[in-house]
């Protein structure tokens, strides 16, 4: 089973762009559907993004549609969320996540989520 680590996350301007990053240790990164997740203050955890082993079938969560990129690198064992336009909402602490059976349109359930990472946080400010 892989573990995730999250960086990238800071203060940016609301407009602005930050890259997150998810790296995996072990040796099956690339079997797994991986994913990005947020959760703000006082709210429920919330899908973000997926992708499957390949890139090849990637899926987005209606409020970041048209602003955040997923990607991955299997041969860096990692995943990026390219963050575009950010909004006050967006902040929140963000979570990678990856699953061994979902795809990417099923891994929108948490229930599918087999590994978590530790989170990272990021605020946008006025």
């Amino acid at each position: 089973q892989v573990q995730l680590v999250e960086s990238g996350g800071g203060l940016v301007q609301a407009g602005g762009s930050l890259r997150l990053s998810c790296t995996a240790s072990g040796r099956t990164f690339d079997s797994y559907t991986v994913g990005w997740f947020r959760q703000a203050p006082g709210k429920e955890r919330e899908f973000i993004a997926a992708i499957n082993w390949s890139g090849g079938a990637i899926y987005y969560g209606d409020s970041v549609k048209g602003r955040f990129t997923i990607r991955r690198d299997n041969a860096k064992n990692a995943m990026y969320l390219h963050m575009n336009s950010l909004k006050l909402e967006d902040t929140a602490v963000y979570y990678c996540a990856a699953s061994d059976q979902a795809s990417p349109i099923r891994l929108r359930t948490q229930a599918f989520v087999s590994v978590w990472g530790q989170g990272t946080q990021v605020t946008v400010s006025s």
